[in-house]
């Protein structure tokens, strides 16, 4: 078997069938055309049914809106990015000269996406089961350490300034730098009478979430 075969039968728990499929999950699209986009977007979606079912048996007296809230914080961008890192993801990425060079195998947009990929290739070459299986060992205990539905930061952010009878938080771009491929947007987020805060992120979602997490620290 090659390194790649090895090192995918030890992290998902089976030998490949289809190598292909896996070599597009961990392709970036500046490396070529076949990459991992699609297989993120079904991977997205497997992902989520299998937490979801998860969450469903481990909480069996809570409501949809917390049982959301779960689901929500355990398949975020930055959990599957942390996951990836535990798996020793990057090394296999194939990326293309320039975005290696700009560093874009620490993002964690591109190795939460991966991940996502990895488990749309592992749905489509060994079924839901085998899927369900490594989700659940990648996992681990997070689902069961989640003792308390967490909130968004900026959901938290948000239900803090209604509390206080406050406007609600502004968002706005500060700076948009880096290739295409490696974009790196910085947000600031301010609430009147109160202050602002800055994060930054490969997507203005994750700046945004950054600024939000920034800011709360800075009130506590």
């Amino acid at each position: 078997m090659s390194d790649l075969s090895d090192w995918l039968a030890k992290t998902l728990g089976r030998a490949p069938g289809d190598l292909a499929l896996y070599e597009r999950a961990l392709t970036h699209s500046s490396f070529g055309e076949a990459n991992y986009e699609r297989l993120e977007f079904l991977g997205d979606r497997v992902l989520g049914l299998i937490v979801a079912r998860w969450l469903f048996e481990t909480y069996p007296d809570e409501p949809e809106g917390k049982l959301s809230h779960r689901l929500n914080a355990l398949v975020t961008g930055e959990v599957c990015a942390e996951i990836a890192r535990a798996l020793d993801v990057q090394p296999r990425l194939r990326l293309g000269k320039q975005a290696l060079d700009d560093g874009v195998f620490r993002s964690d947009n591109v190795l939460g996406d991966v991940i996502e990929a990895l488990i749309g290739a592992l749905y489509l070459d060994a079924g839901f089961d085998a899927a369900n299986a490594f989700v659940r060992s990648a996992w681990g205990d997070r689902v069961d350490r989640l003792a308390q539905p967490p909130k968004h930061p900026k959901a938290a952010l948000q239900e803090w300034t209604a509390a206080q009878r406050r406007r609600a938080p502004e968002y706005r771009v500060v700076e948009t730098s880096g290739p295409d491929h490696a974009r790196r947007f910085t947000i600031e987020v301010s609430v009147r009478g109160i202050g602002e805060a800055r994060g930054e992120g490969h997507s203005k979602q994750e700046a945004e979430t950054a600024a939000a997490t920034a800011l709360l620290e800075k009130m506590r």
